[in-house]
């Protein structure tokens, strides 16, 4: 009898150890997550701010190991340090109820083995606002999962918001994978962000006219918005006091008697409906591993005249109000920027606490700016260009790589002058009159960025200030306070003067030193640089009319480096 009980004792331990086996504990820390800290939100990762210097990968790259294999390395070369990866609602629920999660397995291997952090994009209900990602089962029965439709009645290939049992089934299936997350990485924590969809809202048409979205914009807007609205009318965004006041600030009503008979209106319907839909998935992960979940807009285009030229009821600038009133557990509304005016989209994007992170842009020079200012401007916690592993080692991408990985050598020292409100950047353009020259203010102190340029200034001599700008240019800088009178910048393409910011006295330049960092973050000291180098101007008397000391900083190539100033009032 105690033979017995001994083998049965030890054959409860074997099943114990092998339902572990694979398993990740805890040990008591937080899973990542969004913390505000000083003025700006950071991503926090086991304990610690991480700085997502990204590469979103094609649609398809991350769905072969295979096909993905070669380009780990030649993005960990480029500076890479968090991969962007989609994850399908099609490739890990096949068969309905029967989960396969190899992909995301082999996506945790393969990020460990290479020292990187994973951003899962979870592609489920749509994808660009088109559903194509959903699992065969789904596609082919559009009764039980039904799709949306134009005001003739013809079908498109875009699930509604209003099938219930298909939000059902995209919850069921990302529950499944954020449970599966848990158990297999909440030790390592690899995985420190979520995308919920990709680009959501309809094509088209500015909102859905199938049966179950006809009865709801005839019915009645959901006091949860009203209530919303009302509670936070002295904080709307002007996009949304214009609509709430078109209809007169009701409280109750149709949605066009509450937000006018517009297009607008139905926008604003189509926003509310996506953003429940999909926070109702992103509350059933959340409860089995609450990461932080973001959604990418496909932002409104030039040309765009109407919501349904772009994704109508996405999470652009203008409905931001709609989405965090209906989709609380919707941490980040993030935008995919491929424009060319850079910081003027992604302002919209950083206004009402939104945190700022930057999934999809370009990478190349432009990119690097991109990234540069989003970083140094805007608090980001990161930056991605989109399909950025099929041309990371081509010539155009140089500069880019040399911003990563010089920005991947000081990013605690950035994340660290975020908090503190030490760190500025500047966005500059040759094309564009309005940025060819910007200005940084911290401390006492404005650092005055001017695009690189040739020309003659006052007195017909040489200088490396003024004159023409080449339209293809693209500078930046990145500007960091490390004393109250101590500067470090890295910077391309761009001069650097300094005025007192209460316009007394004249900025000098005590010691002006160039260098780099090396692997451990540690200032390797280069030239002590004078003279030529740092003599931008020689029309002295003009300068010091205009407040100058005619001496700045020259960076001026579009390889980005590092120097070190220390400065003197005089």
């Amino acid at each position: 009898m105690k033979k017995i009980i001994v083998i049965l004792l030890i054959a409860a331990l074997m099943v114990n150890s092998c339902s572990q086996q694979g398993k990740e504990t805890t040990d008591g820390q937080e899973p990542p997550h969004l913390e505000k800290r000083g003025g700006v939100t950071q991503l926090m990762v086991k304990g610690q701010p991480w700085l997502v210097l990204g590469c979103e990968l094609g649609n398809s790259t991350s769905s072969s190991r295979s096909y993905l294999a070669p380009y780990w390395q030649k993005l960990k070369d480029a500076g890479v340090n968090t991969v962007l990866a989609v994850v399908s609602w099609e490739q890990t629920e096949p068969k309905e109820g029967q989960f396969d999660f190899t992909v995301v397995d082999n996506l945790l291997e393969d990020a460990r083995s290479n020292d990187m952090k994973l951003v899962l994009l979870w592609f489920g209900s749509w994808k660009n606002g088109i559903t194509s990602y959903t699992p065969t089962w789904v596609k082919r029965d559009t009764k039980r999962f039904p799709l949306a439709q134009t005001p003739e009645g013809k079908s498109l290939p875009i699930l509604t918001t209003f099938g219930e049992e298909t939000c059902q089934a995209d919850a069921k299936a990302f529950a499944a994978m954020m449970r599966h997350l848990k158990e297999v990485d909440a030790r390592q924590q690899t995985v420190v962000m979520i995308q919920m969809e990709n680009e959501v809202g309809l094509h088209g048409h500015p909102r859905d006219y199938c049966a179950l979205a006809d009865a709801a914009y005839k019915g009645q807007v959901p006091k949860a918005l009203t209530n919303w609205l009302s509670a936070h009318q002295d904080s709307l965004l002007p996009e949304t006091r214009q609509a709430w006041m078109a209809g007169g600030c009701k409280t109750a009503g149709t949605w066009e008697e509450v937000f006018g008979p517009t297009d607008r209106a139905a926008e604003i319907f189509m926003a509310w409906n996506y953003a429940t839909y999909m926070d109702r998935i992103t509350e059933s992960g959340k409860k089995e591993y609450a990461l932080p979940v973001f959604v990418n807009a496909w932002i409104v285009q030039p040309e765009d005249s109407r919501p349904g030229n772009y994704p109508s009821g996405g999470p652009q600038a203008q409905n931001h109000d709609i989405w965090r009133a209906a989709a609380p557990h919707i941490d980040i509304l993030s935008p995919d920027i491929y424009l060319n005016d850079f910081p003027q989209q992604l302002s919209l994007y950083a206004r009402s606490g939104n945190p700022v992170f930057v999934p999809e842009s370009r990478s190349g020079q432009n990119g690097a700016a991109n990234a540069a200012y989003a970083i140094g401007a805007k608090g980001a916690i990161g930056y991605s260009p989109f399909g950025f592993e099929r041309n990371s080692d081509d010539e155009v991408n140089a500069t880019f790589r040399s911003f990563y990985q010089k920005a991947g050598r000081i990013a605690s020292m950035m994340l660290t002058a975020q908090a503190e409100n030490r760190i500025g950047a500047a966005w500059l353009k040759g094309d564009n009159p309005m940025r060819v020259k910007d200005t940084i203010r911290l401390g006492e102190v404005c650092i005055v960025c001017e695009l690189i340029s040739s020309g003659m200034r006052n007195g017909g001599a040489p200088q490396l200030t003024g004159g023409s700008y080449d339209p293809e240019a693209i500078g930046y800088a990145v500007a960091i306070q490390q004393t109250d009178d101590s500067y470090l910048l890295l910077g391309s393409n761009v001069r650097i003067t300094f005025l007192p910011a209460k316009g007394e006295g004249i900025i000098g330049l005590a010691k002006v030193t160039e260098g780099d960092f090396d692997e451990q973050g540690q200032w390797q000291e280069g030239r002590w640089l004078n003279g030529d180098e740092i003599q931008l101007r020689y029309d002295l008397l003009y300068a010091v009319d205009e407040g100058f000391s005619g001496q700045g900083l020259n960076f001026s190539r579009p390889e980005p480096s590092f120097q070190r100033v220390e400065l003197f009032t005089y």
